[in-house]
């Protein structure tokens, strides 16, 4: 069996009210500001949120067992998360892409039954995503 791999690659940039706490989620937000109670989020200012994804990505997001690796990069600083797609997954969200440990699907869900959550991810990291300078590359890519 033929497997497919399709690539999207997102800018965003650090926030220094990030706080990368969350114990189930971790978002990327098109969204400039940040308090302090977005404890899930680990990125602003995103260039792409679900709704600009390619047709294609979607597509084969929502195959069953569609598996989505995340690869978060700031600095010198490299975290990559595991999830999963979902035939629930919608897609459309204009500002937020939410990838959550739970089966939970909303408008805001990337993908499901991640590996990692905000809290998760090295506190190396996450002290490069509080400088509001740092630009963040984010590669999604799907395998079906």
């Amino acid at each position: 069996m033929r497997t497919s791999k399709i690539r999207e690659v997102i800018f965003a940039q650090g926030h220094e009210n990030i706080l990368a706490t969350h114990k189930t989620t971790l978002e990327f937000t098109k969204n400039q500001h940040l308090s302090k109670k977005g404890d899930c989020i680990v990125a602003v200012a995103a260039d792409k949120v679900l709704e600009n994804l390619n047709a294609e990505f979607k597509e084969n997001l929502r195959k069953p067992n569609a598996k989505l690796i995340i690869t978060i990069k700031a600095a010198k600083f490299i975290e990559q998360v595991t999830a999963y797609g979902s035939p629930k997954l919608v897609l459309t969200n204009l500002t937020d892409m939410v990838i959550r440990k739970s089966d939970y699907v909303c408008s805001r869900t990337l993908a499901v039954q991640a590996d990692k959550a905000a809290k998760d991810l090295s506190r190396e990291l996450v002290e490069e995503l509080k400088n509001p300078k740092q630009k963040v590359k984010i590669t999604l890519v799907v395998h079906v």
